[in-house]
């Protein structure tokens, strides 16, 4: 029954087949293509910082280890050099119970032939090994904290909240540019200034690394490891792939290798860091010493580009795509658009308004510059007048004990001896000692 059944079926389709009706064949579903979106890096709007003028050490302190990064770098572009052997020292994150911006400003040196040594940062396991900023004499160099040497953990301030890990390869590093994304990190040799990275465009993966340094276009040093010393340099290259940018274009710029001459390069991202609230430095920090009252935080400026424009007194550039059309106006058009109407007494009124707000606005500058070099040769003189009044104090103070020396002695040889009076033979003899003291 079964087979008569089968054969029935078979010729049945076969003569289907042959009268020209169509089956459907289906076809298997086909797995759906799913394309990954990238997703822009869009600057979250920085928090409120701590912004304070630091009153560094004579010798290097000791390392302390912090769980997170320092933030992204601040816009904090140095004035006028006061005097010649001024130094511009500050511009950088520093660690007072949590990341707080060290404001920059020029100082003289504690003795003329001190050096400053720029902060240092390391990415060490899963923590940062900080070292602050720090004076020492020309003679002293600056020692890395070696692998294996036990380091203090850094005092976490009541009611700071624990920042981004550090995002990068092991080894010395410093911030990355102003408004890039929390807790990426720039590899760089040993003592390149924190200000190199300050007017860069900001990244948003890992990539930026300053690679070469430059000095003086007699020799390149070939950066192998992360321990080279860039002190005597005048450049550094800064390279970053299109995958660590922002932008998606691959970066690459000399930057100088001096602090204030790097800080003082138009900045990319217009993320300014606020003036301290007082003029008087606080000490470093130490992890051992005793707590010190910090300023409230601070909201830090973040200016337009347009309004950078305006308050600089310079125009703003047309954005202008490389494939737009140049207009010829060497030849004429029989269709050519009439002439522009004049400009109205309102136009006018609005263009001498913008140009009156312009140079109010330079004005305002120029005074706020002004005011600030002030304040900082005022500064500088206060710290000379009290570090010479120091030493007059210890000088006096050696003197006096010197002179109260001499009298107790000249007063014990005076005073009778035994009982008895000084004769002759002792008072000569007295002379004598002396004149040969003196």
């Amino acid at each position: 029954m079964s087979k008569y059944f089968l054969t029935t079926l078979s010729a049945g389709l076969t003569a289907a087949l042959l009268a020209g009706c169509a089956v459907e064949v289906v076809s298997p579903r086909q797995p759906r293509a799913y394309v990954a979106v990238p997703v822009a890096y869009v600057p979250a709007p920085p928090p409120p910082v701590v912004s304070v003028y630091i009153d560094p050490p004579f010798s290097q302190p000791p390392p302390i280890a912090v769980s997170w990064a320092p933030p992204p770098m601040l816009v904090d572009a140095p004035p006028p050099q006061p005097f010649d052997d001024s130094v511009w020292i500050g511009g950088y994150w520093s660690w007072h119970g949590d990341w707080v911006w060290a404001a920059g400003r020029w100082v003289a040196p504690p003795r003329r032939d001190f050096i400053w040594f720029q902060p240092y940062y390391e990415h060490r396991g899963p923590s940062v090994v900080y070292v602050s900023g720090f004076w020492s004499a020309p003679s002293v160099a600056f020692v890395p904290p070696p692998v294996g040497l036990i380091i203090s953990v850094a005092i976490v301030a009541p009611g700071v909240v624990i920042g981004a890990a550090p995002i990068g390869p092991q080894g010395i590093f410093i911030p990355a540019p102003p408004g890039s994304r929390l807790g990426i990190i720039v590899p760089a040799p040993l003592g390149t200034a924190p200000a190199v990275t300050m007017s860069l465009p900001p990244v948003a993966n890992v990539g930026m690394r300053v690679q070469t340094t430059i000095n003086d276009n007699i020799s390149t040093i070939n950066h192998v490891t992360n321990t080279t010393n860039i002190t005597n340099v005048t450049n550094v290259t800064v390279v970053a792939p299109a995958a660590a940018m922002v932008s998606g274009k691959a970066f690459q710029a000399a930057v100088p290798a001096k602090a204030q001459l790097a800080a003082a390069l138009p900045p990319v991202s217009q993320v300014h860091a606020p003036s301290p609230t007082s003029t008087t430095p606080i000490p470093g920090f130490n992890n051992n010493g005793a707590k010190v009252a910090l300023p409230p935080p601070q909201a830090i400026r973040s200016t337009p580009r347009a309004l950078v424009a305006k308050s600089a007194s310079l125009p703003i550039a047309p954005m202008v795509s490389a494939t737009s059309p140049v207009p010829n106006t060497n030849t004429t058009s029989v269709n050519a658009a009439p002439a522009a109407v004049p400009a109205t007494n309102e136009a006018a009124a609005e263009k001498a308004k913008l140009a009156a707000e312009q140079a109010r606005a330079k004005q305002l500058k120029e005074q706020a510059a002004q005011s600030a070099a002030q304040k900082q040769v005022a500064l500088v003189k206060a710290q000379r007048d009290k570090r010479a009044a120091a030493v007059k104090a210890q000088r006096d103070k050696q003197v006096a004990v010197a002179k109260a020396q001499r009298d107790k002695q000249s007063a014990a040889e005076k005073a009778p001896r035994n009982g008895r009076a000084e004769t002759d033979a002792d008072r000569a003899a007295r002379l004598k000692r002396e004149k040969e003291a003196r």
